[in-house]
């Protein structure tokens, strides 16, 4: 059976006209008729990675999910990157860049030579269609991050072929590491984007290191080798993105030798990966696991009713209990590394009588719980396990639940809709900006802000975190935002996790990126 299996995918990826991998408008649904063998060579150069969920969109416009970005940051590029296990910022697509005395034009200097996966050059004009199609008054609500990299873009102008200029309105201490994200801000073939009337989610084409080749949905995302890669090739010649939803599923693979690297694991299986030989990896990230209220309809427009369900709830045992000690629980949005953070902030503390009594005053006694039912990087247990923890707490203060448990792309859908009383998500940093997690909070986007919450003064801080230097005052500004979050309790904080992955014995060179990316070019088989 593994033989068989593996062989079918190594089939699918040879067969595809490797040509058509950006222009193939229909994903994996196009099938190839003619009929290929796989072969040890191949099989040794073929990397499995197996994840729990599809991804939401192979368009980084469009895209802001963890299953999409493991795959995204293999296919594209943004004008600057992520230092190899950090945050600074290293060149990419420009070789420099300069930014004005007042911080409102940045200059970037593009690198010559880069062709995009369908042949067509990277140019100034490319960075600029890209960047247009996210401005405001551009940008459509399916662009998530669109307000978080481009809202300050007053123009773009292409000064030359390979030189582009960005105006900003006023000065964005984020912006440049806002440019590194995976999200939202790599660059897209024009072509390919013209070609997909504007969104490439089924035929993706950027400049990276591996070139997409089929989208087969809920079974398997391929990638190939980028032999003509600007810089140094990838390592591995196939690249397999296989969806296995179980989390034990993942794990058999694994050691079965069906996937080279496994995530979205927890405590339970560590002991089953290495009694196999295998490795159990743990990379540093930037992760909060939290619930959100519905404050805008129902029970918990009211802050007193979010407070009382916060303080029914034992978090630091349900951590222990869900996450046997590879989670640490959560009392601020920031997880501890990043500016703002402050250790005396802490949401209402547990008090069950208390809270109990405040519930049968307020009259909440039956609530709606949405979750999602796989793992993801945040919450390795997945979303059905923490919400019934939840549940088995708010059933001792006599509160009734009922939770619906959807896949990962219905779940987002309906959280959007605002159909919850309660709901669970999670976010992971990307780029190391205590502005990438409390902005979530001061958005209009129902994407970001599941709760809807809006405070004037909350928004009034970001506004001014995003414009001040680097240093004390900044960090300042974040920690009063948290405060905020702590009063009115629009969320509960709940767990920050680190990125935990099953890996073959024979995989070298694997690491999670802390911003949440997996670059696999520098990967290898033994």
């Amino acid at each position: 059976m593994k033989k068989r299996l593996l062989c079918v995918l190594l089939t699918a990826a040879m067969a595809m006209t490797l040509a058509a991998g950006c222009g193939n408008s229909g994903g994996g649904e196009k099938k190839s008729e003619k009929k290929t063998t796989s072969s040890s060579s191949e099989t040794s150069d073929t990397l499995i990675f197996a994840q729990g969920a599809d991804p939401r969109s192979l368009d980084p416009a469009f895209a802001d999910d963890g299953e999409s970005t493991k795959i995204n940051t293999n296919i594209y590029e943004g004008l600057v990157q992520y230092a190899a296990k950090t945050t600074e910022i290293e060149p990419c697509l420009a070789e420099s860049w300069d930014i004005s005395e007042d911080g409102l034009t940045y200059t970037f200097h593009l690198r010559e030579g880069v062709k995009f996966h369908d042949g067509t050059d990277f140019n100034a004009e490319a960075v600029k269609y890209n960047f247009d199609r996210q401005l405001p008054g551009k940008a459509t609500e399916d662009m998530p991050y669109a307000g978080f990299v481009f809202a300050p873009v007053k123009d773009v102008v292409a000064d030359d072929e390979y030189t582009v200029t960005i105006h900003l309105n006023e000065a964005q201490t984020p912006f440049l590491a806002n440019l590194a994200m995976i999200q939202g801000s790599p660059i897209v073939s024009p072509k390919a984007l013209e070609e997909n009337n504007g969104n490439v989610t089924k035929s993706p084409c950027g400049t990276g290191p591996y070139k997409f080749v089929s989208w087969d949905t809920e079974q398997s995302v391929i990638l190939e080798r980028n032999d003509e890669y600007w810089g140094e090739p990838a390592k591995m010649k196939n690249v397999i993105f296989k969806i296995i939803k179980d989390n034990s599923a993942r794990v058999i693979a694994l050691n079965n030798g069906e996937a080279d690297i496994i995530d979205g694991i927890d405590a339970t299986v560590v002991d089953q990966i290495k009694e196999a030989g295998n490795t159990v990896q743990t990379d540093e990230a930037m992760m909060t696991n939290y619930m959100a209220f519905n404050t805008t309809d129902g029970a918990f427009k009211d802050k007193e009713a979010r407070r009382a369900i916060c303080a029914a709830i034992n978090v630091p045992e349900m951590v222990e209990t869900l996450y046997q000690g590879y989670d640490v629980p959560a009392t601020t949005f920031l997880p501890t590394s990043l500016p703002g953070y402050d250790e005396s902030i802490k949401p209402a503390e547990y008090d069950p009588e208390a809270a109990k009594a405040k519930l049968g005053e307020l009259g909440v006694t039956n609530i709606h719980i949405i979750t999602y039912s796989n793992p993801r990087p945040y919450n390795t247990v997945g979303g059905q396990k923490l919400a019934e923890a939840v549940q088995g707490y708010l059933s001792k203060v006599g509160v009734e639940c009922t939770i619906d448990a959807y896949d990962w792309t219905t779940f987002k859908t309906i959280a959007q809709g605002g159909d919850f009383d309660l709901m669970f998500a999670g976010w992971g940093g990307d780029n190391g900006d205590p502005d990438n997690f409390m902005n979530l909070l001061a958005t209009d986007d129902p994407s970001m802000n599941y709760s809807h919450f809006h405070s004037d003064k909350y928004n009034e801080l970001i506004a001014k975190g995003v414009i001040t230097p680097v240093g004390e005052e900044r960090s300042a500004i974040y920690t009063e935002c948290e405060k905020i979050i702590a009063d009115e309790a629009p969320i509960l904080p709940i767990s920050h996790a680190n990125f935990m992955c099953g890996v073959a014995k024979n995989v070298d060179g694997f690491f999670y990126h802390v911003a949440c990316g997996t670059k696999l070019a520098g990967v290898t088989k033994k």
